[in-house]
C-alpha cells in the first residue's frame, strides 16, 4: 500500500470512489515514502496546517518537485502572467485578496452576492427550459458547465454579446486541467496556449475600455479602486480575472455535478428538497463535506522544519493535504460515509481554511443551491443513466465529466 499511495491517489479507477483509499492512507496520518511529498490526510492536521503561518502557498519556496507528481507545469509562465493571489504568501496575498474583496463582498460591498439571485435565477431557469429531451440529459454539459461561467461573464461585466466567445476560452481551459490522455499533447498545449493568450488579450481590452469607462461590475471597480493599499497593476488584474474563471468555474462545475449525483443516489433526500426548497442551504454545507470539489491541495511547503505527529518535515518539503479524507475522518465526524443534510456539526473542509479558504465561497453557495433546488423541482422523476459515472482525469478537482440523467418530464 505504502509504496503505492501517490499512484493509486492519482490513479482514474480509483476516481469514482476514491474514499476507500482515504480511510486506509489515515492509518498512516503523515505519510512519505522517501522522495515524493509529505502526505497529510486526518482532520486536525490539516485544519491545524491551514492555519499554520509556517506554512507558505508559493511555488518559489519549494526546494525541489522532482518526486511531486502534481508539481506546477509553469503554465502562468507561459501566459506571461504573475501568480494569483491564491499562489502567493502575505503579504502580497492580504493586498491583492483585500483588493479584490472591496468590490465582491463585506464590509464594502455587503449586498454584491445577493444582488446575484435574480441574474443566477434567470440563467437556471434559461438553462433547464432549453435541456431538450428529458430522456437523456447530460447535466454537466447542458447545466453545470454553462451555468457558473455564465455567472463569471456577467460578475466581471462582460458584454453579453462576447458571453459565447469566453464560453468558448473556459471549455479550452477547463479542458487543460482534465486533459484526454488519448490526444496529442504538443497539440493540447497549443490550443490551450492560443486560448490563453485570446482571453488575456481581450481582458486586457476591456479593462482599459472600463477604466475610461467604468461599468457597475467588478471588472471596473477593480479597474478604477485607489485605496489604501493602491492600485493594481494591469498584469495583477489579468491574473485575478483569470483565477476567478477558472477557480470559481471549476470548483461549481463539480459541486453542482456532485450534488446532483448524491441526491439521484439518496431519492428520499431528493424529495425532501424538492418539498422543502430551504433545505437546499444545510444540503450544500453536506455535499461540501461528503463530496468535495476540490479534493487535496498539493505543493504546500514549510518555510522551517515543522515536526507533524512526531514527523518533521523539512523546510522546503512539497505537502499535499487531503481535505476529502480530512472531510470523512471518524475522529473528527459521526458516521462520517453516512450522507446527512440534517448533520448539525458541519465545519467541513470543502472550501479549505484559514488565509486560503475559498474567495468565492459565498457565491459558489448560492449557485449550488438554487441549481439543486431548482433541478429537484423541475425535473420530473430523475434517474441515474449510468452509475458510477465517467469521472475526469484530475486529481486534485474531482467530478463527473458527464452525468447523464433520464427522467419523465420537465415543470414548467
Amino acid at each position: 500500500m505504502k509504496h503505492g499511495i501517490l499512484t493509486d491517489i492519482l490513479d482514474y479507477s480509483n476516481r469514482a470512489n476514491p474514499y476507500p483509499l482515504y480511510e486506509e492512507l489515515r492509518k498512516t496520518p503523515v505519510f512519505h515514502d522517501g522522495d515524493g511529498p509529505y502526505v497529510i490526510s486526518t482532520y486536525f492536521d490539516i485544519q491545524s496546517l491551514l492555519h499554520d503561518p509556517r506554512l507558505s502557498s508559493d511555488a518559489h519556496n519549494l526546494a525541489a518537485t522532482a518526486g511531486d507528481p502534481l508539481a506546477e507545469s509553469g503554465e502562468e509562465g507561459a501566459a506571461a502572467l504573475p501568480p494569483s493571489f491564491l499562489k502567493l504568501d502575505p503579504p502580497e496575498h492580504d493586498r491583492l485578496r483585500r483588493m479584490t474583496n472591496r468590490p465582491f463582498g463585506p464590509p464594502h460591498s455587503p449586498h454584491r452576492i445577493d444582488g446575484m439571485r435574480d441574474d443566477l435565477r434567470g440563467i437556471v431557469t434559461g438553462l433547464i427550459d432549453n435541456l431538450g429531451d428529458p430522456g437523456r440529459i447530460d447535466l454537466v454539459d447542458q447545466f453545470s458547465y454553462p451555468f457558473p461561467v455564465t455567472m463569471i461573464c456577467r460578475l466581471l461585466g462582460v458584454p453579453r454579446e462576447d458571453e459565447a466567445r469566453f464560453h468558448v476560452w473556459a471549455d479550452t481551459l477547463a479542458a487543460s486541467l482534465d486533459p484526454d490522455p488519448s490526444s496529442d499533447p504538443t497539440e493540447r498545449d497549443k490550443i490551450t496556449h492560443d486560448a490563453r493568450m485570446e482571453l488575456g488579450m481581450y481582458l486586457a481590452g476591456l479593462i482599459e475600455e472600463r477604466r475610461k469607462d467604468p461599468k457597475d461590475d467588478m471588472l471596473s471597480q477593480l479597474a478604477v479602486a485607489h485605496g489604501e493599499d493602491g492600485s493594481m497593476s494591469t498584469m495583477e488584474l489579468l491574473s485575478t480575472a483569470a483565477l476567478l474563471l477558472i477557480a470559481g468555474h471549476e470548483t461549481t462545475v463539480n459541486l453542482i455535478t456532485n450534488g446532483m449525483l448524491t441526491l439521484l443516489r439518496h431519492p428520499d433526500v431528493l424529495r425532501q428538497l424538492r418539498e422543502t426548497p430551504g433545505l437546499a442551504v444545510p444540503l450544500v454545507e453536506e455535499l461540501l463535506r461528503f463530496e468535495p470539489p476540490v479534493q487535496l491541495l498539493p505543493q504546500r511547503t514549510p518555510l522551517v522544519d515543522i515536526e507533524v505527529r512526531g514527523v518533521t518535515i523539512p523546510k522546503g518539503s512539497s505537502m499535499w493535504l487531503i481535505l476529502a479524507s480530512g472531510n470523512r475522518d471518524p475522529h473528527r465526524f459521526e458516521d462520517p460515509d453516512r450522507f446527512d443534510p440534517y448533520r448539525k456539526d458541519i465545519q467541513h473542509l470543502g472550501l479549505g481554511s484559514g488565509i486560503h479558504s475559498c474567495f468565492g465561497a459565498p457565491l459558489a453557495r448560492l449557485e449550488a443551491q438554487l441549481a439543486l433546488s431548482e433541478l429537484a423541482r423541475r425535473l420530473e422523476n430523475p434517474r441515474l443513466i449510468e452509475d458510477p459515472p465517467p469521472y475526469r482525469q484530475n486529481a486534485v478537482l474531482r467530478g463527473p465529466r458527464h452525468l447523464y440523467v433520464t427522467c419523465d418530464g420537465i415543470r414548467s
